[in-house]
């Protein structure tokens, strides 16, 4: 694991979240985006398995990142995160516990990591950190709430109809087996509903 360079992007997302006020918030910004090292996983790495501790949380620079678990000895595919994103197994990475899921590269992946005493130090020391996290997991509270309740009241059609309107990337980017699963349809009732849109 050897950084070579800094994240491309990351400043530009940081930002995004942050709601910079003056030319200080943007050097902390700038700051918490040293903090973190390049890591590369090729195609089928894991990021982190199933029973393991996740030491690092991570911002997606290419790549896929897919997150999964077994039931009854079928992968399920929980979340897709893609480039310009950020993503953990969240509550093994911050209580030191074993992760419930798998996150593995279905592509090629450029990944800006940061182990959990480094990010703490940013929560706690760097006020325009703190202000990124905060907003990001206000963002994706709102948005697990939305799918929770898009798979209790859509149909397998509407959800598909949604997520082309929402996020045409994964649409373009990740396999049709990944996205049925995310959805909760069949790869069969996939391909019917896809064959069907003109």
């Amino acid at each position: 694991m050897k950084a070579v360079a800094k994240p491309t992007n990351f400043l530009d997302y940081l930002t995004e979240f942050a709601n910079p006020v003056d030319d200080s918030f943007i050097e902390l910004l700038e700051k918490s985006k040293d903090s973190f090292r390049l890591l590369s996983l090729k195609k089928n790495d894991f990021f982190v398995k199933e029973g393991a501790i996740c030491e690092y949380f991570c911002y997606v620079e290419s790549g896929i990142l897919q997150h999964s678990i077994m039931v009854e000895d079928e992968e399920k595919t929980t979340y897709l995160a893609l480039r310009n994103s950020v993503t953990s197994s969240l509550s093994s990475f911050l209580f030191n516990k074993p992760s419930r899921k798998n996150i593995k590269a279905i592509s090629d992946c450029k990944l800006w990591i940061v182990d959990l005493k480094t990010f703490k130090n940013l929560i706690e020391n760097n006020e325009a950190f703190h202000q990124f996290y905060y907003n990001l997991i206000e963002k994706q509270l709102c948005l697990i709430d939305d799918y929770r309740i898009d798979l209790l009241t859509l149909s397998p059609e509407e959800r598909y109809h949604k997520l082309l309107a929402t996020e045409p990337k994964l649409l373009q980017e990740v396999p049709l087996h990944y996205l049925s699963s995310f959805l909760g349809i069949s790869s069969r009732h996939m391909s019917r509903i896809r064959k069907n849109i003109k």
